[in-house]
């Protein structure tokens, strides 16, 4: 079975990067399991999941210094572990649009982290709406609803809590 580690990688943004970085994992005969990137303001954020057995990993754990100076980037390298999914736990997507005002991530984060349900994953991002040109928010997330959860009971004290902060919500069952 092969060993995981999570590289995190960030940097002014510029051509070549994914790249150069594949490159370092694929040259180390690394397999990426899962990424996620992205441009956030001036800067490019990588976080990959990488797979490979303990001595090609650990050549890309002791190459991550040199990984910085030639690439530009402050990376971070951790070992990890396979993920073991909760027994029965349900899998919902949760959407959520609003005129942008702070708080909201905190606030939704707060909401379910309360009830001891796990944010698997959760993106958002801010656009101007047509015609006014108002800077929206919007929010996807990814949950792991515990099986003992009444989601019918959390469906709705969730969309009353959207709806005493002007917030559109949906919450439904997601694919796994």
């Amino acid at each position: 079975m092969d060993s995981l580690i999570v590289i995190s990688a960030l940097g002014s943004d510029r051509p070549g990067i994914v790249q150069s970085l594949s490159g370092a994992v694929l040259s180390r005969h690394g397999n990426i399991l899962d990424s996620r990137m992205t441009v956030l303001g001036g800067e490019f954020a990588v976080l990959m999941l990488v797979a490979g057995d303990d001595s090609n990993l650990e050549a890309l754990e002791k190459a991550a210094p040199a990984l910085e100076k030639e690439l530009g980037l402050t990376i971070t390298v951790k070992r990890t572990r396979e993920r073991v999914a909760g027994s029965g736990a349900l899998a919902y997507g949760v959407e959520v649009v609003a005129m942008d005002n702070p708080g909201i991530v905190h606030d939704i984060a707060d909401f379910f982290s309360s009830r001891g349900i796990n944010i698997d994953d959760l993106t958002t991002g801010t656009y101007a709406a047509p015609h006014t040109g108002t800077r929206m928010f919007s929010l996807h997330m990814a949950l792991s609803i515990p099986s003992q959860e009444s989601v019918s009971s959390l469906k709705d004290a969730f969309l009353d809590f959207c709806d005493s902060r002007n917030l559109d919500a949906s919450m439904s069952p997601k694919r796994t």
